[in-house]
């Protein structure tokens, strides 16, 4: 076993005998985090322990079908063993899966934001459908989500929005879905009952409230402006509406969704910090190596990650070749079997680029 391993394994009984004796029970904050680390650790010692106890029953039985005299219970354990060593290479590859270092991003905040793609209005409502599926999916994580901009149609689509999403993992269940969406339906505005492709983008970004971003005052430009939307007796009347533009790298950002002007600079800035230091991350990756993978191309309907459609009520996932035929739950949020599934393809690929670097 490898020792950063069997280290870990060690930490989890030391974590697991101060719990269970109470020692740090007087110590709220320090209770808090050895549960947390417990907790993080405890997959990691069940998939060792598992291990060892298939390598133990493996040994039992080779041994059984190398000195056993009787040739049916020979060929038995030889059958058992055979079981067991492909048994073993499961739990191994668990313990490779839950030992990979893990994005030190995930637990950040997160900003979504959806454009509507090649479609018009179809695309504008799709967008408006997607906006509805990631709040009900935030919803049912317990995490918060707050507007920070938004551009609807007459009709109630959506042609943009970019919103926050608040909670610890944010990022880690959001990552996932940067990259074009396209809808495959007849739209409820198409009278002959033909089937139409539209498309949205969606981009993700972690928002990093770790890293100092400096940004220089003289460097943004702040206007406020009348907010302007769908109606309500606040809409046009006061200078609440914020659009910062930041002078050394053009990025403008738009924050109307509060009625408080100081309240709506706040979000901005965030939002402004948050594509900074992307930018800059992005910088530093591009000198080293491509992307792994693009954030959003240009919202054409052939660069799609994942296609919904409704006549055979299926989602399919372009990046991983899965289909699901459960497209009314997914829209209603239930996105965790297509997020799981993601999640392990992207740690088997992490895997296989270790072991490459490693060779």
């Amino acid at each position: 076993m490898q020792e950063s391993v069997r280290q870990m394994l060690d930490k989890y009984a030391r974590l697991e005998h101060s719990l269970a004796s109470g020692e740090i029970l007087s110590d709220p904050a320090k209770y808090a985090a050895a549960m947390k680390e417990y907790n993080a650790l405890a997959p990691i010692a069940e998939a060792i322990r598992s291990l060892e106890e298939t390598e133990t029953q493996l040994a039992a039985a080779e041994e059984m079908a190398r000195n056993e005299r009787d040739a049916e219970l020979r060929a038995l354990a030889a059958e058992e063993a055979a079981a067991l060593r492909e048994r073993r290479g499961a739990c191994e590859e668990t313990l490779r899966r839950l030992t990979q270092p893990r994005d030190a991003r995930d637990d950040a905040n997160v900003i979504v934001e959806i454009r509507a793609g090649t479609g018009g209005e179809e695309a504008a409502l799709f967008a408006a459908e997607l906006y509805r599926m990631y709040t009900m999916f935030a919803a049912s994580r317990h995490f918060s989500c707050e507007t920070v901009d938004v551009n609807e149609t007459e009709l109630g689509g959506l042609r943009r929005i970019e919103f926050l999403v608040n909670g610890r993992g944010a990022f880690g269940c959001f990552k996932y879905e940067s990259g074009v969406h396209r809808v495959q339906r007849v739209p409820a505005t198409e009278s002959n009952g033909k089937l139409q492709t539209s498309a949205a983008t969606v981009a993700v970004l972690p928002e990093r409230e770790d890293v100092q971003i400096e940004i220089a005052p003289e460097d943004v430009k702040i206007e406020a402006t009348k907010s302007t939307g769908a109606g309500g007796q606040h809409i046009n009347k006061t200078l609440s509406a914020i659009r910062l533009t930041h002078l050394p790298s053009g990025i403008v950002i738009e924050c109307q969704d509060e009625r408080s002007q100081l309240r709506n600079k706040e979000k901005a800035m965030r939002i402004l910090r948050a594509r900074l230091y992307d930018r800059e991350e992005r910088a530093q990756k591009e000198r080293v190596a491509l992307e792994r993978r693009a954030q959003v191309g240009s919202g054409d309907r052939s660069e799609r990650i994942r296609t919904y459609n409704y006549r055979e009520g299926r989602v399919t996932d372009h990046r991983i070749g899965l289909t699901l035929y459960t497209l009314p739950s997914i829209l209603n949020g239930a996105l965790d079997p297509l997020l799981a599934a993601l999640a392990e393809a992207d740690a088997a690929e992490k895997l296989k680029e270790s072991e490459k670097t490693n060779v």
